[in-house]
């Protein structure tokens, strides 16, 4: 996984993911942000446990609510890239079994 950091403050996170085909994020949660994705480039699959799981192109978007058990795949054939927003709040990432 590559980021690319856009804004960082002590309440606010705005970076640019991009994952590898077949490649996905470990499972996790925060304890105090909510999370706020939107497709750039490729396919990625946000999947949350309990929920359905909903997979973005460039342009749509999802968000994860603080709390939520999740990860995001890279669904597609070639590099999926998406916009993360994260806030407000300090960030934590707590990973999952």
């Amino acid at each position: 996984m590559d980021t690319n950091t856009i804004v960082k403050t002590a309440d606010v996170s705005v970076r640019v993911m991009r994952l590898e085909p077949g490649s996905a994020t470990d499972w996790h949660h925060h304890s105090v942000v909510d999370d706020f994705f939107v497709g750039l480039k490729g396919k990625i699959r946000v999947e949350m446990r309990g929920k359905t799981a909903v997979t973005l192109g460039p342009g749509e978007t999802t968000g994860v609510r603080v709390g939520l058990i999740h990860r995001v795949c890279n669904s597609g054939e070639g590099e999926a890239e998406y916009l993360l927003v994260q806030g407000i709040g300090p960030y934590d990432f707590i990973r999952e079994d």
